[in-house]
């Protein structure tokens, strides 16, 4: 008679169980699937709906969350990458100044044989290229580059006019009349400038330009050998930068753009 007393939990709970059964068959089937939604929402994991469980943020939000952090991520690259070049930028500019380059006066006349001076270049942008006219090849490269990078600074009008100059480095020859035949090949506003050997010996040594005649062959020809590079000059006449052969027009324009974007006149 203590059997009952004694039985398992499983007979107890079976018990109450019998105790909540319907009368009829029919009304077992419905109680049946009553139950069922009620012990699924019970057992529901955490973050699907079950009671008992809070919901965390949606995918939207997470989703948005992580573009804006990526966004102000790629914003704080941007402007460090940009700080980094403005202070590169300024640290080549000082080096540049440092150097003395295009430091005092010259004089000397045009391919029109009008008498030219540093002076009269104030307030314009300066591409200028030293050479000769009976260069075969790198001359005429260098200047093809030279007026290229001026016809891409042309086609913005909301740009300053950028005035292209030719300094020759063999006076010998290269008189104004040889400047104006050689100058209307490249570009309508190309300045040819020549002068005296005493004359083009100084500017070129204002600009730390290297130049040496050759010996002269049987025809009394003969080859110049000279340091190959594009000076940018601001409106202040002072030297900017320089652009050797590797530098294509493309990237020139782009420096010189920058270049004028960042200038502060420091003449008032």
């Amino acid at each position: 008679m203590l059997l009952p007393a004694r039985a398992p939990k499983a007979w107890q709970g079976l018990s109450r169980l019998k105790l909540l059964a319907p009368a009829s068959p029919g009304a077992l089937g419905s109680e049946t699937l009553h139950l069922r939604p009620r012990l699924l929402s019970w057992q529901g994991p955490a973050g699907t709906g079950g009671q008992g469980h809070p919901q965390g943020p949606g995918l939207r939000t997470r989703l948005l969350i992580t573009a804006l952090f990526g966004a102000g991520l790629g914003g704080a690259w941007l402007v460090a990458r940009a700080e980094k070049e403005r202070w590169r930028q300024q640290q080549r500019i000082e080096a540049l100044r440092q150097a003395a380059v295009g430091q005092g006066d010259f004089s000397l006349l045009d391919h029109r044989g009008q008498a030219r001076c540093k002076a009269d270049f104030r307030g314009q942008w300066v591409l200028m290229y030293f050479g000769f006219t009976h260069c075969p090849d790198i001359c005429p490269d260098e200047l093809e580059k030279l007026v290229q990078v001026v016809r891409e600074l042309e086609a913005h009008p909301s740009l300053p006019p950028v005035q292209p100059v030719f300094v020759t480095v063999d006076p010998e020859r290269d008189d104004v009349a040889a400047l104006a035949h050689y100058v209307q090949d490249f570009h309508p506003r190309l300045l040819g400038l020549t002068g005296s050997a005493e004359q083009v010996a100084q500017v070129s040594h204002n600009y730390r330009v290297y130049y040496s005649a050759g010996p002269k062959d049987e025809d009394q020809d003969y080859l110049v050998d000279h340091s190959v590079a594009i000076y940018l000059l601001n409106p202040d006449g002072l030297f900017t930068d320089y652009y050797g052969r590797g530098r294509s027009a493309e990237q020139i324009a782009d420096s010189v753009q920058r270049h004028m974007a960042a200038f502060r006149s420091i003449l008032g």
